[in-house]
């Protein structure tokens, strides 16, 4: 039996990248996983949907279903537990990892994309575990992951990568660490109730497949990337144990508690937290 069997899991920004391999990851150890994303990728293209995303998981033996949502949208987010719940039951985990992501000076950043980001990127995450809170604490239990970014932090000089680069998230990296901050409050309130709130980035950035831009920077500087692997295997750490409010990173966290990291069908052992991106092969 998986270490996650007859648990229910909610994922949202799962038709791809971090968020499917999370799906994929979960539904291994034994979870149900509903998959939330809009109908259609993030390019406006077939590739990605949320139908490819669960034919995956259930082609591998997984029990998985869609559940279409525009996060920015408040309303059409307002009942999304209730629809989520219809699949398999209650929601012993919800992993908030949809984030809508522009890219633009601080000193440019309009209105209306400080907003999308905000609502995406916070309000999205909160609503959603407000409206799983209730069932989880008449449980007391659950586990509610929120998907951060290094760039909640502003980068140190000299840059990684390039200036450029470390200012045009500003806007982006403020919403995560807004993330950060109500996440850790959310999570002390509700700790008595057995439930457990963390936060969770990688230490840079993620090689998914088709993040051609992704692949460019990790042949410039190899350890500026690591395996979505990485991403799925401390998810999976901090919505099965007991962790409260910590701020997490992913290496970090595998390496502190001796994680060994393995493919997302849990059959094969990659690694340790020093496992390198593979740039050939991305998953």
């Amino acid at each position: 039996m998986g270490i996650l069997e007859g648990k229910t899991a909610l994922i949202t920004g799962a038709s791809r990248g971090i968020g499917l391999a999370i799906a994929q990851r979960f539904a291994a150890e034994g979870a149900a996983v509903v998959l939330c994303a809009s109908r259609l990728g993030s390019h406006g293209d077939l590739k990605g949907t949320l139908e490819d995303a669960v034919a995956a998981i259930v082609s591998g033996g997984g029990r998985a279903a869609a559940e279409a949502c525009d996060l920015s949208d408040a309303v059409a987010r307002a009942d999304l537990v209730e629809r989520a719940q219809k699949h398999f039951g209650p929601l012993d985990i919800v992993v908030n990892n949809a984030a809508a992501s522009i890219v633009s000076l601080p000193s440019e950043t309009s209105l209306k994309q400080r907003n999308l980001m905000y609502e995406v990127n916070l309000n999205a995450p909160v609503d959603i575990a407000q409206q799983v809170l209730p069932g989880m604490r008449s449980r007391r239990q659950g586990w509610i992951l929120n998907i951060s970014s290094a760039s909640a932090r502003q980068s140190v000089v000299p840059y990684r990568d390039s200036q450029i680069a470390a200012h045009v998230i500003c806007a982006y990296g403020a919403t995560k660490a807004a993330l950060d901050r109500y996440s850790q409050g959310l999570a002390h309130e509700v700790a008595a109730d057995g439930i457990c709130i963390n936060t969770l980035a990688p230490e840079s950035i993620v090689l998914t497949a088709g993040a051609n831009y992704v692949r460019e920077i990790a042949r410039r500087s190899p350890d500026m990337a690591e395996p979505v692997e990485m991403m799925a295997e401390a998810a999976l750490t901090l919505c099965s144990e007991r962790f409260i409010g910590q701020v997490c990173f992913s290496r970090q966290l595998l390496h502190t508690h001796g994680v060994k990291v393995r493919s997302l069908d849990g059959a094969v052992e990659l690694g340790d937290a020093f496992l390198p991106a593979d740039l050939e092969n991305m998953a």
